[in-house]
């Protein structure tokens, strides 16, 4: 079932742009606007937008069937058989669709090696339709604010309960486990876990997960669960038995950052001077180095979607913008600190939806 207002919104975007049409492969951005996503193969199929609003689907005839019963029977799908050259129906569909000769967009998951096929045997140009996708969807309504909040609430909720749990001797994989039942028996979806202990907590991005935890550790727990559709995201650094005066000061510092990172994150504030404030904070405490990663990035239906809160990102904060603020120190096989927490821009400032405690917590058994 196509979401007629993102449609609606995203038809508008591409005749902002001048594009003549995206074209969006199998993909979370395809399931998000369709409704449905289909096996990604090495076969093309894709579902192409236009700018008028009207759409069809190319695809192999072995699926052909099923997206013709998702799309239902007005809207043309286009089938290509195994033993003929799929750029031949390409041509076909583009050409009894006006769009020979036109700039289309191209979505986050279609190959190269297709699309460099369909430009040798189809007049079209390709540019790339990433940032559309994202544009359509990153201004979130009351709704969609409403279930970010729910999500946050609830994975704020089990950081007190995981306090509880961790100890010495059991795995990162028992914390993450553990994680999903909280989420489950608060009737939220499992969302993402990610528990990096001891060295592992100098990776940002972790992934592994067998690591026994031991006295002493650091340990960074990042994990959000799914309400409705929509993500959650936190980030807290807590230490097991004992803390030492190094871990102390870095953490400190991350905490300042953080907050500095927030409090400049508001309507109308330019991106790179939020990602400025925080990491001036780290820079200016000698650990600049060791801080490599974005301030932030967006959520919603994804836990990663636009806008990344970066230097390079120079564009100003808009309400219903909804994205994490989470600096980090990272010193490879040491430890890393990392604390985060979801914004989101309101008229007046901003919204902080995490609530949940920032204050140093060392677990004692």
């Amino acid at each position: 079932m196509m979401r007629k207002k993102y449609l609606d919104k995203l038809v508008e975007i591409l005749n902002k742009k001048n594009m003549d049409a995206i074209l969006i492969a199998p993909s979370e951005e395809m399931e998000f606007i369709m409704g449905h996503n289909t096996h990604l193969c090495e076969r093309f199929q894709a579902l192409v937008i236009k700018n008028d609003g009207t759409y069809f689907y190319i695809c192999n005839l072995l699926t052909v069937d099923e997206v013709q019963a998702v799309l239902g029977p007005d809207i043309k799908v286009y089938g290509w058989f195994d033993g003929d050259l799929f750029t031949d129906t390409v041509k076909k569909a583009f050409e009894e669709n006006n769009l020979i000769g036109k700039t289309i967009g191209v979505n986050s998951t279609e190959r190269a090696f297709l699309i460099l096929q369909i430009m040798e045997a189809v007049d079209v140009k390709f540019v790339n339709g990433k940032p559309l996708l994202e544009e359509m969807r990153m201004i979130k309504d009351e709704e969609e604010l409403e279930n970010l909040r729910t999500a946050a609430r609830i994975t704020d909720e089990s950081y007190i309960e995981l306090l509880k749990f961790i100890k010495p001797g059991i795995k990162e994989a028992d914390i993450a486990r553990k994680m999903n039942e909280i989420f489950k028996e608060k009737g939220a979806e499992e969302g993402f876990t990610m528990v990096c202990s001891g060295p592992n907590s100098s990776y940002p991005h972790y992934n592994s997960d067998q690591r026994v935890i031991q006295e002493k550790d650091v340990i960074v727990l990042d994990w959000g669960c799914k309400y409705k559709d929509m993500c959650a995201d936190m980030s807290r650094t807590v230490f097991v038995g004992d803390i030492t005066e190094e871990e102390r000061q870095v953490y400190e510092i991350v905490r300042a950052s953080q907050e500095a990172g927030e409090k400049a994150a508001v309507n109308g504030a330019y991106i790179p001077d939020v990602d400025r404030a925080a990491r001036e904070i780290i820079q200016n405490s000698g650990y600049g180095d060791y801080f490599f990663t974005r301030l932030g990035h967006g959520i919603g239906y994804s836990v990663h979607e636009a806008p990344d809160i970066k230097k390079s990102n120079e564009r100003q904060l808009e309400k219903g913008m909804v994205f994490s603020i989470e600096p980090g120190i990272y010193m490879a096989g040491k430890f890393g600190m990392r604390i985060e927490n979801i914004v989101a821009v309101t008229e007046n400032g901003n919204e902080v939806l995490n609530k949940a405690s920032k204050e140093i917590m060392i677990i004692k058994n």
